[in-house]
């Protein structure tokens, strides 16, 4: 539920700014208070959870996910959403990197390929189905049951946290220690993660560094987070223990785990933006192009959760990595006359690669990391992914923008007068507006208009086309990227847990 509502939203903009009487680039705050509130909590949730017990921690960003999507559900203005989605996005931040390390805790080393494989099932399927979900619901009901259908799973899942989950001795060791809070590293943390959460989010929209929120925000990331770095190392008890990143599967792994989300989200944008912009699908149409990726994604990750166990991890990481490159490379075939049969396949293969990147990477990410410090690297894991996502789609939405502008320029350099085709080509078009009736000035402005209307056409596909092989070059570099990292012990002592 927390991965659904990151994109379940995005296709309700217009109802919900129509029902609180608010413009559409106002209503977009309702997704980026969310994804700013989530990734700051993200890489501090580890920290949270050590000090006051994960479970406990866990089952309190449950319950106040499941209030906020209820406030959410009731705001009665724009500016009450916005701020019941900050504490949404917040409870959410704990969630994910809570419930990794609950998994590799709870499962010996030989067991958690699978166990990562179930729950990447969740946190893949999530964001592709948000749309679709969240289409049908805004068609048939109101777009405040995007928010009220978290109310009965929150329920179910607090129970069921209460009589299943336990906190295993060494966090209970931990949380006794008492260790002083790091109040200067929080504060810088939460600030620089937030306004570079905004630079990715709105940077497209506002022209980048022409505006002075997002040149603002620039700064800020930018000097917070090079103070947090150097506080971090400088200090003894640091709210992120940043010299984990310095042994080599960590930072091998976060980095990889950050091009998943930039390969991941990008092509979840690039497909049904295509089809809606160009083919003229309806949202509708478009999200079920994407989901259909969910379908091979349910089948093929409990096959990579049984095959991770027996192959070199490494092996299974490159191998994904291929598969997404093959994907992205059928689409560069891209045209307008792309089935709806096609555009399925696209997504297909390309989700065929992620369980062979998503669970591997989950398994290797803990290897011969001490047991305390499980909480942290859950935190940074999803905090890459996530960010990784937000940079896939500022990259893709900015390319496109930049790359349909210059083909533009391109074509409309041979739509000049003295140009013979062309001039051919308006004439053939005016002819055929004069038949139906109009006059010969009103025809050639209507033929130039109509010419106007393909170039921009064509223009924009090219620009996917350019945005689909810029993708293609980015995994293909990064298939012999897994072998920097150390293969796990086949015969490692599995760590007691509870």
């Amino acid at each position: 539920m927390e991965a659904l509502d990151s994109s379940i939203a995005n296709v309700a903009m217009g109802h919900i700014g129509g029902s609180l009487s608010a413009s559409r680039d106002e209503a977009t705050w309702v997704l980026t208070s969310y994804l700013v509130a989530n990734a700051v909590v993200l890489p501090i949730s580890g920290w949270i959870a050590n000090r006051m017990g994960r479970k406990r921690f866990y089952m309190t960003c449950v319950l106040l996910f499941t209030l906020a999507s209820l406030l959410c559900g009731l705001a009665p203005s724009l500016g009450v959403l916005v701020f019941c989605r900050v504490l949404q996005g917040a409870a959410g931040g704990g969630l994910q990197p809570s419930e990794q390390s609950i998994l590799a805790d709870t499962f010996p080393p030989e067991k958690r390929s699978m166990a990562f494989a179930v729950y990447g099932m969740a946190v893949v399927l999530a964001p592709v189905l948000g749309p679709t979900v969240g289409g049908w619901i805004v068609d048939n009901y109101s777009w405040r049951w995007i928010f009220f259908i978290n109310i009965p799973v929150g329920i179910l899942s607090l129970y069921l946290t209460s009589r299943v989950v336990e906190d295993p001795p060494y966090l209970e060791a931990i949380r006794k220690r008492r260790e002083g809070v790091d109040y200067w590293g929080l504060g810088l943390l939460v600030v620089a993660i937030g306004a570079l959460q905004i630079l990715l989010d709105k940077g497209q929209e506002d022209d980048w560094f022409s505006s002075r929120l997002i040149t603002t925000c620039a700064a800020i990331a930018a000097v917070g987070i090079a103070v947090f770095i150097v506080r971090q190392l400088s200090v003894e008890h640091p709210i992120l223990d940043l010299r984990l990143f310095a042994q080599r599967n960590v930072g091998t792994t976060m980095f990889v785990m950050f091009m998943v989300g930039v390969s991941l989200y990008s092509s979840t944008v690039l497909i049904p933006q295509f089809l809606q912009e160009i083919m003229g699908y309806s949202a509708q149409q478009a999200g079920m192009a994407v989901s259909s990726g969910g379908i091979a994604l349910m089948l093929l990750f409990p096959v990579a959760g049984a095959l991770a166990p027996r192959f070199d991890p490494r092996w299974l990481v490159a191998m994904g990595f291929i598969i997404t490159t093959y994907g992205l490379y059928r689409m560069s075939g891209i045209n307008l006359n792309v089935s709806f049969g096609m555009a399925v396949s696209w997504r297909v293969v390309i989700a065929l690669g992620l369980p062979f990147l998503f669970i591997p990477i989950n398994t290797l990410c803990y290897v011969g990391i001490p047991q305390e410090k499980y909480n942290e690297v859950s935190g940074m894991s999803a905090l890459m992914r996530n960010l990784g996502g937000s940079v896939g789609i500022s990259f893709v939405t900015t390319l496109l923008t930049r790359q349909t502008q210059k083909h533009l320029a391109m074509l409309g350099a041979h739509t000049v007068n003295g140009n013979r085709p062309f001039e051919a080509f308006r004439s053939g078009l005016s002819g055929a507006w004069m038949q139906h009736g109009g006059a010969l000035p009103d025809a050639t402005q209507r033929a130039g208009a109509q010419i106007y209307g393909m170039a921009q056409v064509q223009a924009r596909l090219l620009a996917y086309v350019d945005s689909v092989w810029m993708m293609v070059a980015l995994t293909a570099i990064l298939v012999p990227l897994p072998f920097l990292m150390k293969r796990p012990k086949k015969n490692a002592p599995v760590p007691m847990a509870h």
